[in-house]
């Protein structure tokens, strides 16, 4: 497959993302602020916070803080992640959020022992419990997850029939409780992959599914995210998962050099340069991009908020 999708859907993980990996505290106030002010540029879901253990991740401790602050837009969904029963009840208790069930498994027994003390078929066990106690809850589950999809600081190299077993477990687990998915997210949480990879990966897993819709969560730390990414609009994935101005990293993942997912804005203007429709305002985005920047107080690796958007360049040119 090699046409490009027309439109595709963003999901701006940035407040989240960027937030519980920041090493300084940052002000619950300020985080708001960013978050209302995307709000306001055309993304329809943006995931704000984690409802995790605060003393491994302190820059979450006030997750409720910021759910109750927040100024939410017509059409904007806003969710939170958790990784675990209390995480999940506490994000049940803000009222606030979209809450929605995903059944998540990891392809790394290495990754998944050191980060939730479980193998990989632990991991699946459980989750069959929790998708029961999902749709007991009348959660709605529509999505699967797999982290390390593409390789693992801790394992290596994750085998790409692993993966297409891992997501044949996945739609198991949905099916055993009459759980329809939307889609499953592929997730390059070590940035492992590399545009062959993507390809290799995404082409198995169509082959074995080929009605599937599959997500892509692309971490930036090698430098191919957006290279990644376009690999991934090349195969015809739809959904992708992107952080404002390259906000965050993963800090499970073993080293101090990891980057956050593929930055909002630069991907936008890929896409829009493209003829792919996403849907968001590019130049209301890079003044959140800098408005992060200003938060954090250093400077984050985003690329168009320091050299434009080519489409107001163009009209600058124009009027000159």
């Amino acid at each position: 497959m090699s046409d490009l999708p027309k439109e595709i859907k963003i999901v701006e993980e940035g407040p989240r993302e960027g937030f519980q990996f920041e090493a300084g505290p940052i002000a619950t106030a300020r985080k708001i602020e960013l978050i209302d002010a995307l709000s306001t540029t055309g993304l329809k879901q943006i995931q704000i916070v984690s409802f995790v253990d605060p003393r491994r991740v302190p820059g979450m401790a006030d997750a409720e803080d910021v759910v109750r602050g927040i100024t939410p837009a017509e059409g904007v969904a806003y969710t939170g992640l958790w990784l675990n029963d209390k995480g999940f009840e506490r994000a049940l208790a803000t009222q606030r959020l979209k809450v929605s069930g995903t059944i998540t498994v990891g392809a790394s027994d290495a990754f998944l022992k050191r980060n939730q003390n479980r193998t990989i078929k632990e991991q699946i066990a459980s989750q069959h419990a929790i998708t029961a106690r999902y749709t007991q809850l009348g959660i709605p589950v529509t999505r699967g997850g797999m982290m390390a999809a593409f390789g693992c600081n801790f394992e290596g190299d994750i085998p790409v029939q692993r993966v297409v077993e891992l997501v044949g477990e996945i739609l198991a687990i949905a099916q055993a409780n009459d759980v329809s998915l939307e889609y499953v997210s592929l997730a390059d949480t070590m940035a492992w992959a590399t545009p062959l990879a993507i390809k290799r990966v995404v082409g198995a897993v169509r082959d074995k599914y080929p009605d599937l819709e599959l997500s892509l969560h692309l971490h930036d730390t090698r430098g191919l995210g957006l290279a990644n990414a376009y690999a991934g609009l090349e195969m015809g994935v739809r959904r992708f998962d992107a952080a404002v101005a390259g906000l965050g990293g993963c800090p499970f993942a073993g080293h101090a050099g990891a980057a956050g997912n593929i930055c909002t804005e630069d991907f936008v203007l890929m896409c829009e340069e493209m003829g792919v429709a996403t849907g968001v305002d590019l130049d209301a985005l890079i003044q959140c991009a800098l408005l992060a920047e200003d938060i954090v107080g250093h400077p984050l690796p985003g690329a168009v908020m320091k050299g434009g958007a080519l489409a107001r360049l163009r009209a600058a040119k124009q009027a000159s």
